[in-house]
């Protein structure tokens, strides 16, 4: 029997605006550590390889560099925080349902591969109400390994049930991009989410600019029989 088509998702700056409580957190230990403050506009790029990635591009904007033990520490303060702020601010983009619910409808199984905590992908899902439309949600935790190897995104898709011969990804960011490229899967790139390089710079197969031309991006790059 063959696999249904699978569309693989991130989820921070992919299906939903997460940056205000992401950077929000991030300013929470800045100003513990007594430094400043950086703003959602300039923050904002830094996003897109984790929370610990997160962490050590925010305090070196500040001018500081981590120690190895530091960082480590203020990776769990980083965690504990935002898992009780996942959704202050944070919603879906515009069309993720419908999208989702265009996909469904043709067949495709849906999953999420994610650097966030599968717990904390999965509450925030939830919150945001969309997490029992994914047969797969998997995260930084879920496999010994995680984005941008490759087999972050073809475990999940095995988790799934998928088959990585009729499978897409979605993401924002290089991470998301180098990861699908080398587990030979193509990836649409979406232009509204958090990278310091404009995606359409970073080769993906296809870019779009909004939910409503995500079906048509996805079918041109995954058989559907």
């Amino acid at each position: 029997m063959v696999a249904p088509p699978i569309a693989v998702f991130d989820l921070d700056g992919t299906l939903a605006e997460t940056a205000g409580d992401l950077i929000g957190t991030l300013n929470v230990l800045l100003t513990r550590e007594g430094l400043a403050e950086l703003p959602l506009s300039q923050a904002r790029e830094l996003i897109g390889a984790g929370a610990k990635a997160l962490i050590k591009r925010g305090f070196e904007a500040e001018g500081r560099a981590l120690a190895p033990a530091e960082h480590d520490r203020l990776f769990d303060d980083f965690i504990t925080h935002y898992g009780e702020h996942l959704a202050d601010s944070s919603h879906l983009f515009d069309g993720v349902v419908e999208s989702l619910d265009r996909l469904a409808q043709a067949g495709f199984t849906l999953a999420v591969c994610t650097n966030k905590y599968e717990g904390q992908s999965v509450k925030l899902l939830n919150i945001l109400g969309i997490a029992d439309r994914f047969a797969a949600i998997c995260g930084r935790d879920t496999f010994p390994v995680y984005k941008p190897d490759p087999r972050h995104l073809t475990d999940t898709i095995a988790q799934a049930g998928g088959d990585p011969a009729r499978a897409v990804m979605v993401g924002d960011s290089r991470t998301d991009i180098d990861t699908a490229k080398a587990a030979g899967i193509p990836v649409v790139a979406v232009t509204f989410g958090y990278t310091d390089t404009p995606v359409s710079e970073l080769g993906p197969d296809r870019v779009i600019e909004h939910f409503a031309d995500l079906y048509e991006a996805v079918t041109s790059l995954v058989p559907q029989h």
